[in-house]
């Protein structure tokens, strides 16, 4: 359980930050970059879930509730990304969780027949806007494992997260029906 008594340390302000371990890292580095894009998601997560009720509400905190896990995996250095009680790790089994609730809101759908616009209803703009955070978080993610070992897992579950968004923001916009539809090269 954490305790926070105290919200500032002082231990910051050199520029560095603490690591599950102990260890430090600079604010800028690669890794620190990928925990702040997903920070930076799961509060648009929030956002959205303002807009949410029922089992989109409740998907929605699972989620915000999955990338504080991930957040820690991204902060525990190391190549070993097997969890335990003491160590928070991404796991398949929330990587398969995403892509069986997107199949069940994809299941009553109509295929795209066009690109889509982002927005629709206040839900629906809301998750297309963490989807973009979610394919940002994917980029630095990405970028971080050039420098530290970083979970598969970890990789696995935000690409599938921004399909998540992507096909909850269709299911919020009365399963498509309400999407805005790209028309190329209308304003021309």
């Amino acid at each position: 359980m954490v305790k926070l008594t105290k919200i500032y340390t002082r231990t910051g302000d050199d520029g560095t930050t603490g690591l599950v371990d102990g260890s430090r890292a600079a604010k800028d580095a690669p890794r620190m970059a990928a925990i702040g894009d997903v920070d930076e998601l799961n509060s648009s997560i929030g956002l959205a879930a303002l807009h949410a009720t029922g089992p989109m509400l409740t998907a929605l905190r699972t989620i915000q509730n999955d990338l504080f896990d991930l957040g820690a995996d991204l902060a525990t250095p190391g190549d070993d990304f097997t969890p335990s009680d003491m160590v928070l790790r991404i796991v398949s089994a929330q990587v398969q969780r995403l892509e069986d609730e997107i199949d069940a809101m994809n299941a009553d759908m109509a295929p795209l027949t066009s690109f889509i616009l982002p927005g629709g209803n206040a839900l629906a703009a809301s998750l297309h806007m963490a989807r973009t955070i979610a394919r940002r978080a994917e980029r630095t993610l990405v970028a971080a494992r050039r420098d530290v070992a970083v979970n598969p897992e970890a990789q696995r579950y935000v690409n599938r997260l921004s399909d998540w968004l992507f096909v909850a923001a269709r299911h919020a916009n009365g399963q498509g029906a309400d999407d805005i539809l790209w028309v190329p090269g209308a304003s021309r």
